[in-house]
């Protein structure tokens, strides 16, 4: 097959060499970034689209942009599309996705699936982009009323072959709710956690769990704030859920329940043996 991206930043980029690495498939790419383009060329890893008309020769197009950007690059090439080619983005929010693009990708006759690699860095561009970025990461795809199973299957396959530990398949509804848990609160309660005066005094009294706690609060601030807004009520309710909980240690504390906070660590230790398991 021939597969396009649009963007080859960190997870472009990775699931450009993942591709090139794992398949036989050819492989071609689009970037605003010229220096980008050239390293790719220099890798071997396939041939530059000089322009959007050319992305009418790829079977598959991912598109590695932030949100927005992917809803406007899609919309504006739909006739640039190849007819009953699959057009996929690997955004952090899926339904808000679905919602402006899918109609317009189906009157041109184009498949579309939503994807959301479980994988990242610190760091972002194609400089740090890796095809062992997805080794034993989930693969999540989304489907509607409106997808079709081929291009789903096909693009299953495929992943399957780029060393993800599991694809999971799910809906977009579903896919924004979890995530607004597993990634998006994770991100705030980071941002949030390192505006602690005490963070400016945290050189030599600092290990593992501070690394832990503050590592995701190195984050593009352009791309997360589009990734809230789309999710907001879903983040909202969990953002919600944790003051509580963080309110309940706190009341704890201040009326020196002992018991209570025994019970409230012990709870939470046992939550975690049981996710653990799963």
């Amino acid at each position: 097959m021939d597969i396009g991206f649009v963007g080859i930043g960190l997870i472009g980029g990775s699931l450009l060499k993942a591709i090139k690495k794992y398949t036989n498939n050819n492989c071609f790419f689009l970037d605003k970034n010229i220096d980008a383009i050239k390293k790719a060329k220099v890798l071997g890893l396939g041939e530059e689209l000089n322009d959007e008309s050319m992305l009418s020769k790829c079977d598959i197009v991912f598109v590695s942009l932030h949100p927005q950007k992917t809803i406007d690059f899609i919309n504006s090439n739909t006739k640039n599309f190849k007819k009953g080619a699959i057009v996929c983005d690997v955004c952090g929010i899926k339904k808000e996705i679905a919602n402006q693009i899918q109609a317009n990708l189906i009157k041109e006759n184009v498949h579309y699936i939503g994807t959301h690699p479980m994988a990242g860095r610190e760091f972002s561009g194609f400089d740090y982009s890796t095809e062992k970025l997805f080794e034993n990461a989930y693969f999540i795809i989304t489907k509607n009323e409106n997808t079709n199973d081929d291009a789903l299957e096909k693009i299953q396959t495929l992943a399957e072959s780029l060393r993800f530990k599991k694809c999971v398949i799910s809906t977009e509804d579903e896919h924004d709710k979890i995530i607004a848990f597993t990634s998006q609160l994770a991100h705030i309660v980071s941002s949030a956690y390192i505006k602690s005066p005490s963070a400016l005094m945290e050189k030599g009294f600092s290990a593992g769990s501070f690394q832990d706690m503050t590592r995701v609060a190195y984050l593009n601030e352009d791309m997360w704030t589009e990734l809230f807004m789309m999710n907001k009520q879903n983040l909202v309710y969990e953002i919600e859920t944790i003051v509580n909980h963080l309110n309940e240690y706190k009341n704890a504390l201040i009326s020196g329940d002992d018991k209570n906070l025994h019970t409230l660590l012990k709870e939470g230790r046992e939550l975690k043996e049981a996710v653990t398991k799963m």
